[in-house]
């Protein structure tokens, strides 16, 4: 396996101002249609909870979206359908928050992070605010943007040890023989 120096990160194809504009009136719309079906399914009287048909766990490019003064929801994003399906995940269907409610579509705020594609990186090369990581090993991936060490106050072992974490591995996994570590940057706009 060939590891990429540091420098050899190019950053994200940088996206013109109309592109960025349409990726995020896409995700405002994708989020919409989502809360109203939401609301929809919830008079009715059926499940409010409406189940993903694709996982979350796609190293595609992410979307978050916020809402003061909750913490950030993260769910991949690809293009197409695949994007829209992920906005909806983002905003209505991770566990780990409330759903956002049609009422409160005002408030959110919504942050995009076109990835550049995935290159093997050594663990020493990886740097704090610059690189993204996805950990795999024994089938188990997990994913964390540039920006969430820097959030969060991680240094680079921290960020090495969230990462597997977020896969549901031990926490020296990255150490392991066969662990996948792959970086990539992010072009990170917002609303």
């Amino acid at each position: 396996m060939s590891v990429a120096p540091a420098d050899a990160f190019a950053r994200a194809g940088e996206l013109t101002g109309a592109e960025r504009q349409a990726l995020l009136r896409a995700a405002r719309e994708s989020i919409a249609a989502a809360t109203a079906i939401r609301a929809t399914v919830s008079r009715s009287g059926r499940s409010e909870r409406i189940r993903p048909t694709q996982p979350r766990s796609s190293p595609s490019p992410p979307c978050r979206v916020t809402k003061a003064p909750r913490c950030s929801a993260r769910a991949p994003v690809g293009a197409g359908s695949a994007g829209r399906r992920a906005w909806k995940c983002a905003a209505i269907e991770d566990g780990r928050f409330e759903p956002v409610a049609e009422a409160e579509l005002h408030q959110l705020s919504i942050e995009v992070s076109a990835l550049s594609p995935l290159e093997p990186i050594r663990p020493e090369d990886v740097e704090v605010g610059r690189h993204g990581l996805l950990i795999g090993h024994g089938g188990r991936r997990g994913v964390l943007l540039p920006q969430v060490p820097q959030e969060q106050g991680w240094d680079r072992e921290t960020f090495l040890v969230h990462t597997c974490r977020k896969a549901g591995l031990p926490d020296d996994a990255w150490k392991k023989p066969g662990a996948e570590i792959l970086g990539f940057t992010a072009d990170v706009f917002r609303e």
